[in-house]
């Protein structure tokens, strides 16, 4: 009808739609109430400790949510962009960043405090999948050579905070790109050895307190009262839950305070003992569902990029939880990286949420734009 301000079609095609992979949606759901039950018994019933995690949940949740909606197009065209901010808000951290516990990780705003190394998890491989997806894959030598440069320049500044663990995750983010742009196996056999060249090199650059993590981690029980105290007890912790475990809070280990750390870093350790073999059985196979869908959903991306994002996304994950579970089973040095959805929340929660947000917006692309041809 004329002098209408639109017709129907203008309406159906201004019609809001809500962008969410309900698969991956129920296992992040799943994850995280098993996580608040762990967490409550580690936090020996504490409502006010799991309450300040539901909130920092809920506000990682939001997040996620609003990822979600955003158009693929803004991430890609974004990338590059956010990359140079962190890059930029690392310099400052090394130039007046705040001093805490012997580290310079942090920028200190007054009203809050700010980890700018958590943006390049995001942001790192973001930027990365830009610039292969430019070009036809496999890239060439001189776009691996300057995407080799990008990666390395955040990740010698967040090592020299110093911050291993999330230097580890960085490299790991950036370099899962890399792999999944397509690399020769003579290539990924000539990095591996350059790699067995330049630890001996790195090992001497590494601060007293890493190297002796790692001393630590071959030989725990030369210093059980020290150095080798935490994996010593995270171990007996991990032994002594059997099949079944002790029961919910009913851990001696964890609810005697011997497990230090309970509610953050070694709270596998938590889940191991009051929840035994089968317990550990329901989180890995949780894990792996929530992997099997991001891989699923890099594979049915729609260009270089989006397939590129997703996978680095979902290897970052399962990167985070090797490490984690590595590390408390005496199996890794101890670096300091939380289990994903499991651990008592912080930025790494909202960064990981932030990447499950991606993810639901790689996958929304097909909703988006129906019609476009793969």
């Amino acid at each position: 009808m004329t002098g209408r301000l639109f017709d129907l079609n203008t309406a159906t095609r201004w019609r809001w739609r809500f962008y969410l992979d309900p698969w991956l949606l129920m296992g992040i759901a799943a994850l995280a109430t098993f996580g608040s039950l762990i967490i409550y018994s580690a936090a020996d019933g504490d409502a006010t400790f799991i309450e300040a995690h539901w909130l920092k949940l809920a506000l990682a949740s939001l997040l996620m949510i609003a990822a979600a909606q955003c158009p693929q197009r803004w991430y890609s065209n974004l990338a590059l962009l956010v990359y140079l901010i962190g890059l930029s808000l690392l310099v400052a951290v090394m130039l007046f960043g705040e001093i805490s516990k012997g580290a310079q990780r942090w920028l200190d705003f007054g009203v809050f405090r700010f980890q700018p190394s958590e943006i390049m998890k995001l942001a790192m491989p973001a930027a990365l999948a830009w610039l292969l997806s430019q070009s036809h894959l496999p890239p060439k030598w001189t776009t691996l050579m300057l995407a080799s440069i990008m990666l390395a320049i955040p990740v010698a500044l967040v090592a020299k905070q110093p911050d291993l663990g999330t230097a580890i995750l960085i490299v790991a983010s950036g370099g899962m790109v890399i792999f999944f742009a397509g690399l020769a196996w003579r290539v990924i056999a000539g990095l591996l050895l350059g790699v067995a060249v330049a630890a001996p090199i790195a090992w001497n650059h590494l601060h007293e307190y890493q190297q002796k993590r790692v001393l630590t981690f071959l030989n725990p029980e030369n210093d059980p009262l020290g150095s080798g105290y935490h994996i010593i007890q995270s171990k007996i912790a991990i032994g002594s839950g059997g099949l079944e475990g002790k029961g919910w809070r009913n851990g001696s280990q964890t609810q005697l305070d011997f497990l230090p750390e309970s509610h953050t870093d070694f709270i596998f350790s938590v889940l191991a003992e009051e929840w035994g073999l089968i317990g550990v059985s329901v989180l890995l196979t949780l894990y792996l569902f929530v992997i099997a869908r991001g891989f699923y959903i890099a594979w049915q991306a729609r260009d270089s990029f989006g397939r590129l994002m997703a996978g680095a996304i979902t290897m970052s994950f399962f990167i985070y939880i090797f490490i984690n579970i590595g590390m408390v089973s005496g199996l890794l040095p101890v670096v300091g990286v939380p289990l994903p959805l499991i651990s008592y929340g912080g930025t790494s929660l909202v960064t990981l949420m932030l990447g499950f947000g991606m993810l639901m917006s790689i996958h929304a692309e097909h909703k988006r734009n129906p019609k476009r041809s793969m």
